[in-house]
């Protein structure tokens, strides 16, 4: 752990993110969603999508224009499985909120739902979607396309987003199972974490225009907004890898967030246009598969109980004494942080004093 952390309790700094919200303007419930969603991915160790988030993400596109903190949730077309939204641009961790809701919804009468967004805004970490259907006794899935930041299999300019594909499953353990990462190698939020501690990146992550590999944070930040760098989708640079795989799967989302609903995409998401700041237009899909519809949902949870137990007691590489199976890690996360709260880094503790000073807000003594 890195040294001059700050640990403060998970209700304070969730009480601090509702204020903040409803200071920029987003209604009580709105807020405390919004707040729910980031402290999620801090009891889970997911720092890129939680607290380190509220600044630049989400209070400083509110006060630039470009995110309206109050959501029209617009249903525009419906059926009994599926549904298209139109965010307007509000607040994406609402949006995504409602949309899951209503494929559950959806799932608990047919069996499946699923609902496909357009003109949203950044949402926060994916699996906390998908763990809302895995509380439902549902399979959950989930994806939303970016900002340009993964370069194409044999290319070096920043086409496609780290364009998350999620699933969720409940299981007879303590936690789920729960995939959760980026189609890329690293994404945006892992690099803005690594540049607020000044570390380097590994070699590997990010190419520039010249394919040469970049690991100074800072600057890779700047370039990547230029366009002259992009990351690597998983399994890294070339074929050699299996970077194919990732860059095929990031295509996947990008087409299931923007194709269905008529959202836009690719370059279309920049937030740029004739130089100036616009919404970002993201797209997201929520599905929800309820489990009783094929089989009884303890019988589910036991087979796959069964599964990541076999896993995790296979044999072990030289010098190993664990195998983990998704969503483990992030449980002892919990386990770990639950008396502790929320860690801040020297840098982030300068964002919440700023961000607190600017609203005013009483009784936050950080």
């Amino acid at each position: 752990m890195q040294e001059n952390i700050k640990w403060i309790d998970f209700d304070t700094m969730e009480r601090f993110m509702v204020d903040v919200f409803k200071g920029v303007g987003v209604p009580e419930e709105d807020a405390k969603i919004c707040a729910e969603v980031l402290i999620w991915a801090d009891k889970r160790g997911i720092d890129s999508h939680g607290t380190n988030r509220l600044k630049p993400i989400y209070y400083d596109r509110i006060n630039d224009g470009i995110q309206f903190p109050k959501t029209n949730f617009e249903v525009v077309k419906e059926g009994p499985t599926t549904a298209v939204v139109d965010g307007h641009h509000g607040m994406g961790m609402v949006i995504g909120k409602r949309s899951m809701d209503m494929a559950i919804e959806k799932a608990k009468k047919y069996g499946m739902g699923m609902v496909a967004v357009r003109n949203s805004t950044h949402y926060g970490a994916a699996g906390y979607y998908a763990d809302m259907a895995v509380k439902a006794g549902m399979i959950g899935i989930t994806g939303t396309n970016a900002r340009p930041s993964i370069a194409p299999t044999f290319g070096v300019e920043n086409m496609l987003g780290t364009n998350p594909l999620t699933f969720g499953m409940p299981t007879d353990e303590d936690f789920p199972f729960l995939l959760d990462c980026a189609t890329s190698i690293t994404q945006r939020g892992k690099i803005e974490v690594y540049a607020k501690i000044g570390k380097k990146m590994p070699e590997g992550w990010v190419i520039d225009e010249n394919g040469d590999y970049q690991t100074d944070p800072d600057k890779v930040l700047e370039d990547l907004v230029k366009g002259t760098a992009a990351l690597t989708p998983l399994g890294g640079a070339g074929e050699e890898l299996g970077g194919y795989k990732g860059y095929g799967y990031a295509t996947v989302v990008e087409i299931l967030s923007a194709a269905l609903q008529g959202g836009s995409f690719l370059k279309m998401l920049t937030g740029f246009k004739d130089g100036k700041k616009v919404p970002y237009c993201l797209g997201h899909f929520f599905i929800a598969i309820d489990v009783s519809a094929f089989t009884e949902l303890e019988d589910f949870k036991k087979t796959t109980g069964d599964i990541l137990r076999e896993l995790r007691n296979s044999k072990k590489a030289k010098g190993q004494d664990r195998i983990y199976t998704a969503g483990e890690k992030e449980y002892d996360t919990w386990t770990y942080r639950k008396d502790k709260g929320v860690p801040v880094n020297p840098e982030l503790l300068r964002e919440l004093i700023t961000v607190r000073d600017e609203l005013g807000l009483e009784g936050y003594d950080f």
